[in-house]
């Protein structure tokens, strides 16, 4: 199928998100397809990331939709390269997360194109910067979700190709404890422990996990002392909190905030630093409506999942747009040298996404505001 060699095209180009050059050879590829689709281009130019890019097309009256990738995979370059495939599968880096999904955006807009031989009121945003947290590319997408109706995300799809309604919140912050230093042999009682306050605080930390709602709090790494002969004056934990509400996620950081300022071992000093890196997806009305317009105009369930790991979605719903994620292939293994995605679950993603765009199209021309 054409598509998939198009998917090889873009798979067997390395594009780590560290990779600058992989990653903005990427969106020239991209570029090129789209605007022979009749797509303008505007590129948010970055020195150590690659560039972001916005697709647009022309704007008339009428529902405004916003389809949403990334370029970027978790993949340094020699790590897990190359594209192959069997009857059943294809293989390789981002087949689908999320290079699988683009090539989907991309074909349902071709498709759009050779029926309309037009596209408006449709743009494409593709960051470059997704797999590490989206820190750049968060304040555009911030400022541009006010420009549109809906958004449909092309991460990867349920086993069921479910649609994904809800993710949690993700935030990543540093506490740093700073105690003294002092000869573990000779002045032991002069020293301040920076490394046994840190492990009051890993306790204290863990417990504010609450698994039956959904938040998790986890000290992915802990770093401090000098030698075994010496006193830690400092140690610093890394942590990750993930929360299904924003009243889950004030609770965590009111805590978190309690837990660096009270002192465990007297003499201790400690900061709290950081940041929520995306907020909550929270399934609501207007998705659930969105969600039953859809079934009737494609003539099939649409089921739905919540997942706990988080997307760009979750920026552009916090901007209150009805935005829909999952819309990308079924795959399996993703972040790992396995990665696969099934083959006919493309057909499928393609022909949904045909037909929702289409609609819209014609919609607007049918009411004679094209």
């Amino acid at each position: 199928m054409h598509y998939f060699d198009d998917l090889k095209t873009i798979v067997e180009i390395n594009s780590y998100t560290k990779n600058k050059q992989g990653v903005d050879n990427v969106t020239t590829q991209m570029q090129l397809w789209l605007e022979e689709l009749g797509f303008n281009t505007k590129l948010f130019k970055k020195e150590n990331i690659g560039n972001h890019a916005l697709f647009t097309t022309k704007r008339k009256d009428g529902t405004k939709i916003l389809l949403l990738g990334h370029n970027d995979t978790v993949f340094p370059p020699n790590s897990f390269e190359g594209f192959k495939e069997d009857k059943a599968w294809v293989y390789g880096p981002g087949v689908c997360d999320m290079k699988g999904g683009n090539i989907v955006a991309l074909q349902a807009l071709r498709n759009l194109y050779k029926q309309n031989n037009e596209i408006f009121n449709i743009d494409f945003f593709l960051v470059s910067d997704e797999e590490t947290g989206s820190d750049d590319s968060k304040f555009i997408s911030k400022e541009i979700a006010k420009n549109y109706d809906i958004c449909f995300d092309f991460e990867a799809a349920g086993k069921n190709l479910e649609v994904v309604t809800a993710r949690k919140g993700v935030g990543t912050f540093t506490i740093t404890c700073k105690g003294k230093a002092s000869h573990a042999g000779t002045s032991y009682e002069n020293g301040i422990d920076a490394n046994l306050e840190a492990s009051y605080k890993l306790q204290k930390i863990n417990a504010l996990t609450n698994l039956k709602i959904g938040t998790t709090v986890n000290v992915g790494k802990i770093e401090g002392g000098i030698g075994a002969n010496t006193i830690s004056p400092s140690a610093t934990l890394l942590l990750e909190i993930r929360f299904k509400t924003d009243d889950e996620k004030n609770r965590v950081l009111e805590q978190l905030k309690k837990i660096t300022n009270t002192s465990y071992i007297k003499g201790t000093k400690s900061k709290l630093e950081g940041l929520i890196q995306r907020e909550v997806m929270q399934e609501n009305e207007k998705q659930l409506e969105l969600i039953k317009e859809l079934e009737k105009i494609c003539s099939e369930k649409i089921f739905t999942e919540h997942r706990g790991g988080v997307s760009d979605a979750n920026i552009f719903s916090s901007c209150n747009v009805t935005t829909l994620d999952g819309l990308g292939p079924y795959g399996l293994y993703d972040h790992t040298i396995n990665e696969k995605a099934l083959k006919s679950s493309f057909d499928k993603r393609i022909d949904l996404m045909t037909k929702i765009l289409l609609h819209y199209q014609n919609m607007e021309k049918k009411n004679g505001k094209a």
